[in-house]
């Protein structure tokens, strides 16, 4: 029970899968959750009140579990659903219960379905709801789950996954390039969380990072968001938020960015931490 836990949510695929192979391979057992365990379940994924979208999106908890024990680590898959806290509770108690710690908590998961891409005025008050609920109020409930075991320890690391939609004004309206009221509001309260850990916590050991993917190409995106006027053929690939998360847990550079904004992208540019990336 020595070896260094991390729990990362939205782990079934995109960035939560590509963090869980880079912790893999610097050397942390790792569990995985979410709320897809195999391939090929339905659920809804649709990013607007306009139409249902319930085809199954590629990768699971089950195939990202594989690509962590093929890196020599152990993976325990865990179901988790950021709007259901009794299993947010639940992830948390097995993990401990099996393997006795958490190191690092990554909050990567986030609300997935209607609301994210549609108008304000089109948009029922109940989808924002469920907005800060999965975003904000779920990220925090984890915190203060994994937290005490990492304050006895005395030291812990929580890794909360950002974007500029909560600082910035979208380039055009929903589904039009731009994006919704939910998603932009809750990212923005989301990003309070790691300073105020950073100023509470930091003379304990827990450190709290922002780190800004940017523009990343996922699976889901793929699939779904070029309806709305998104073209992520172009985009820099979910290794650059495992390898920036890696270099932020493992270097005493990294570590000293406790409490602050990390681009992932510039980061990985000037350090040269994804091998062929970008290209020429």
């Amino acid at each position: 029970m020595t070896q260094p836990v991390a729990l990362i949510t939205g782990a079934s695929r995109g960035i939560g899968k590509a963090v869980a192979v880079h912790l893999a391979r610097a050397g942390y057992d790792v569990a995985l959750g979410a709320r897809t365990m195999q391939e090929g379940e339905a659920r809804e994924h649709s990013s607007t009140v306009k139409a249902s979208n319930t085809k199954p999106l590629p990768g699971s908890l089950t195939t990202t579990a594989a690509l962590v024990e093929a890196e020599g680590r152990r993976a325990l898959a865990v179901y988790l659903d950021l709007l259901d806290r009794a299993s947010l509770g639940s992830a948390v108690a097995t993990v401990l219960e099996r393997w006795g710690r958490i190191d690092v908590l990554v909050n990567n998961g986030r609300y997935i379905g209607p609301g994210h891409m549609d108008l304000f005025m089109d948009t029922p008050v109940e989808l924002h709801e469920k907005h800060l609920e999965a975003n904000v109020l779920a990220p925090i409930v984890l915190s203060r789950l994994v937290l005490p075991q990492m304050l006895e320890r005395g030291s812990g690391d929580i890794i909360n996954v950002t974007s500029s939609a909560g600082n910035d004004n979208p380039p055009a309206p929903a589904g039009s390039g731009g994006w919704g009221l939910g998603y932009a509001m809750s990212k923005s309260a989301l990003h309070r969380l790691a300073g105020i850990l950073h100023v509470e916590l930091s003379d304990r050991g827990i450190r709290a990072f922002n780190l800004h993917p940017g523009a990343v190409q996922t699976e889901r995106l793929a699939a779904d968001m070029g309806d709305f006027g998104f073209d992520s053929s172009q985009w820099a690939p979910p290794d650059v938020v495992g390898a920036a998360a890696v270099w932020l847990l493992t270097t005493p550079e990294g570590r000293a960015r406790s409490g602050e904004w990390v681009e992932s992208q510039d980061l990985c540019r000037q350090l040269g931490l994804v091998p062929g990336w970008p290209t020429p």
